[in-house]
């Protein structure tokens, strides 16, 4: 299992790509805890903490599509690393003037957040020209699912260290060049210099006339939601036990499980279409979700999270493939950015459903939310069954189907080509 990552990893510019865009995505991974954080430090509530944070998120989520689709047209270097910048000047302008003003905080964190750089898509893009074979992609977005795990997890525990260490203003600053730093390590490399995406026809939708595209969307706005639901959910669980640090053990938990998963999945070669293996593993990550509505003790309630967790890392690797295959001819930059986009905004609408359903019903109300979700991403694929059978994308990667036995691509691999 470990050797098929191990290769990976030695193709060439495959680590410092994947590494240049964790870093570079540090940024947008613990922007929202240093907001909170420095608010807070600088005497504000925990009301306008959220609501800055909010208003950065909000802004990454119009960003990135917009900027998705810069790149196909523009290309990476000329887009990715002059949002960089924008992104942290914006950072650096809320981290000198604070609260005092509100309408310059607000304005300087929604700068931060409309010009986070969309790496994450970028670096999809970039794998077929990389790694060459299909099967290597596909074992490639896997293990981007897992990293992302590791990001989610680490991100947090540096910021918090920046603040122990220096303050919480310095975090916000020290962050942020870490992400210009991880930008310039991607745009620079020769793979993103001479990656350009495929002609494309001019459609003021884009990416989004793609049917299949929409209802890949619609299901991981729902798979979102669940996750979002349960960051909510498990504050609820620990305050119900008592102990704080119950809530990091659930998070670790479902992360853990998250990681193991995608480390199996990718290890391994999938026979069949990727649309029909997303609706197994889109069902059986709603399945993990519903025992938690039984808020049993801490000890089995951390077994539950991370058997949660398992297949979220997974379907997220095959949704990448499906992505790539409904992408119109020359947007699939842009088409993971909607991902990305799509599955922030379902979080965060789980974060505020989540809520009133606690109030209301108690702390298992809040993880029925998260079943209610990965249920409801389950009927819209399998609602929409007929659009993704027929992908009209020339994707990067036409999964199992498309690949012969010794992993040789077709011809139509690549949407994206080297100059």
């Amino acid at each position: 299992m470990a050797a098929g990552y191990v290769e990976l990893l030695r193709t060439r510019h495959a680590a410092r790509l994947l590494s240049g865009t964790l870093v570079g995505r540090l940024p947008n991974a613990t922007g929202h805890i240093a907001i909170v954080l420095f608010t807070r430090a600088e005497g504000g509530s925990y009301t306008l903490a959220g609501a800055l944070a909010a208003v950065y998120g909000l802004a990454t989520a119009v960003g990135q599509p917009l900027l998705g689709r810069a790149v196909d047209l523009r290309g990476q270097a000329r887009v990715m690393l002059p949002a960089a910048v924008l992104s942290a000047l914006g950072m650096a302008a809320f981290a000198f003037v604070g609260i005092g003003s509100l309408p310059l905080a607000y304005a300087a964190v929604g700068v931060a957040g409309l010009f986070t750089p969309p790496l994450e898509g970028g670096l999809r893009a970039l794998w077929p020209s990389v790694l060459g074979r299909a099967d290597k992609v596909h074992a490639a977005y896997a293990l981007d699912a897992v990293a992302q795990e590791v990001m989610f997890t680490v991100g947090p525990l540096l910021v918090t260290l920046l603040v122990a260490l220096w303050s919480p203003g310095a975090a916000l600053l020290v962050i942020n060049v870490i992400g210009v730093l991880g930008a310039l390590s991607v745009v620079v490399s020769e793979p993103s210099r001479k990656w350009r995406s495929a002609p494309r026809e001019a459609h003021w939708l884009g990416a989004l006339r793609s049917p299949g595209l929409l209802a890949l969307l619609g299901s991981f706005f729902f798979v979102g939601l669940a996750l979002g639901s349960i960051t909510v959910a498990g504050v609820a669980y620990a305050d119900d036990a008592g102990q704080e640090s119950v809530y990091g053990w659930l998070m670790a938990a479902l992360g853990l499980g998250a990681l193991l998963g995608g480390v199996v999945y990718g290890a391994r070669q999938w026979a069949g279409v990727p649309e029909r293996r997303l609706r197994v593993l889109v069902g059986l990550l709603a399945l993990g979700y519903l025992p938690l509505t039984l808020t049993p003790g801490v000890l089995p309630m951390c077994v539950l999270a991370a058997v949660a967790g398992v297949f979220l890392a997974p379907s997220l690797a095959c949704a990448f493939i499906v992505v790539d295959r409904h992408a119109p001819r020359g947007t699939v930059t842009e088409a993971f950015s909607w991902l990305v986009t799509t599955f922030g905004v379902g979080a965060a609408v789980g974060t505020g459903v989540a809520g009133p359903a606690i109030e209301g019903g108690g702390t298992a109300w809040g993880f029925a939310v998260a079943g209610a979700g990965g249920v409801a991403a389950l009927l819209v694929l399998l609602g929409t069954v007929r659009v993704l059978s027929a992908p009209v994308g020339g994707g990067h990667v036409a999964g199992s189907a498309e690949s012969d036995r010794n992993g040789a691509v077709e011809p139509g691999f690549s949407a994206g080509h080297q100059a």
